[in-house]
C-alpha cells in the first residue's frame, strides 16, 4: 500500500490547525487505499499550536510533528519538512484553510494517472481585489522575465508532488530555495486543479510587505538574469545620453558664447537623474549579491529542537471512535 504524505507548516495557528488535521483524516479515511502520514512544522509558534499538534500526535500516530527551534520564515520551514517526508507522494497544503483539504482527492486521483506533478491554481480569490491583483501581475512579471522556464500563473505551492519531484528538489541543495520557481524548472509533465481560495476563517494573515516583496525578489532573482542585463543596457544608454547632452552643450555654447548661459540646472538635474538611477542599479545588483551570499553561507534549512511521531511507522488512519476516544482521554 502506497504512501501519502502531507505536509502543513504552520506558525501561530492555533484556531486552525485541529480542523486541518481532522480535515484531512477524514478525506484519507474516505479514500482507504493508501497509508498516510501527516507532518506539522511549527516555526516557533507563540501560541498554543505545538500544545494542540503535541496533544494531536498523543492520539493519532500518523501524525508527526517538527518543532523549530526558532521562526526560520515563510521559505526555508515549510521545504525542511518536505524533505522530511518518506512518502510515495508529497501534498503541501499550508495551515490557514485558505486551500480546501478536501481537494487532497483531486490532486491523488491525477496522481494515480501517472502526472509526476498536480498543481492547485487559485483562479479566484476572496481575498481584496487589488492584492489578487497585484499577485497576479507579479506572476506574469515573473513569466516574462524568466529564462526559458515557464512559471505558473497563481500558483502558491498547494499541490501534490511525486517521490522523484521531491529527489529532484533535494539536488538543488539551495538553503534559501524558491520552490514554486523549483518545479517550474524541472519541467515534468504536471496537471494543473483550479480552485477558488477561501477567506481566513481564523486568526491573521503573517504575511506583510515585507515576506511579500521577499517572495517576489526571491523569484525574480532565482530564475532570471534579465535584470542584470537591464542594468548593463541602461548603463550603455545613459552614458550615449550624457555624452549626447554633453556635446549638444558644448556645440551650443560654442556657436552662441555671449547668448547662451548653461547656468546650473542642467547639472542639478543630471546628477540627480544619475544619482536616481545608480541606486536603483546597485539595488539590483545587491539582490544577486544576497543571493551568493547566502548559498556561500550554505546554512541548514532549519534547526530542530523537537520532533514527535517519526519513529512510528505510518498505517491506516485509526477509527473515527478509536481517535475521538484516544484524545479525550489524553492516551
Amino acid at each position: 500500500m502506497k504512501l501519502i504524505s502531507v505536509v502543513t507548516p504552520c506558525y501561530n495557528e492555533e484556531p486552525n490547525v485541529r480542523e486541518v488535521y481532522e480535515r484531512v483524516r477524514s478525506l484519507m479515511l474516505q479514500l482507504g487505499r493508501y497509508r498516510y502520514e501527516h507532518i506539522f512544522i511549527d516555526n516557533a509558534s507563540r501560541d498554543r499550536t505545538f500544545d494542540i499538534l503535541k496533544e494531536i500526535a498523543a492520539a493519532d500516530p500518523n501524525v508527526k510533528v517538527i518543532r523549530n527551534a526558532r521562526n526560520f520564515g515563510h521559505v526555508r520551514s515549510p521545504m525542511h519538512a518536505m524533505l522530511q517526508a518518506s512518502g510515495d507522494a508529497i501534498i503541501v497544503l499550508m495551515s490557514d484553510l485558505q486551500d480546501p483539504p478536501e481537494l487532497l482527492a483531486q490532486l491523488i486521483e491525477e496522481w494515480e494517472r501517472g502526472v509526476p506533478i498536480v498543481i492547485a491554481i487559485k483562479h479566484r480569490s476572496h481575498e481584496a481585489a487589488p492584492i489578487f491583483l497585484a499577485r497576479k501581475l507579479f506572476y506574469r512579471l515573473v513569466n516574462r522575465l524568466s529564462d526559458d522556464i515557464e512559471t505558473y500563473e497563481n500558483f502558491t505551492g498547494f499541490g501534490l508532488y511525486d517521490r522523484q519531484v521531491i529527489d529532484l528538489v533535494r539536488q538543488f541543495g539551495d538553503p534559501y530555495p524558491y520552490f514554486r520557481g523549483m518545479i517550474a524548472e524541472i519541467g515534468l509533465p504536471h496537471a494543473e486543479i483550479e480552485y477558488v481560495q477561501q477567506h481566513r476563517k481564523h486568526g491573521k494573515s503573517k504575511n506583510n510587505f515585507y515576506t511579500l516583496y521577499d517572495l517576489a525578489m526571491l523569484g525574480i532573482t532565482k530564475l532570471s538574469k534579465v535584470p542584470l542585463r537591464l542594468v548593463t543596457f541602461a548603463g550603455f544608454l545613459g552614458s550615449l545620453i550624457s555624452m549626447f547632452g554633453g556635446i549638444t552643450y558644448f556645440a551650443y555654447k560654442l556657436l552662441f558664447w555671449r547668448q547662451f548661459t548653461v547656468g546650473i540646472a542642467p547639472i542639478v538635474i543630471g546628477v540627480f537623474f544619475l544619482g536616481s538611477l545608480q541606486l536603483l542599479f546597485m539595488g539590483i545588483i545587491g539582490e544577486y549579491v544576497g543571493n551568493i551570499h547566502t548559498q556561500v553561507h550554505n546554512r541548514p534549512l532549519v534547526v530542530e529542537r523537537e520532533r514527535l511521531n517519526f519513529s512510528n511507522e505510518p498505517g491506516v488512519p485509526l477509527p473515527a471512535n478509536t481517535l475521538s476516544r484516544s484524545a479525550a482521554t489524553g492516551r
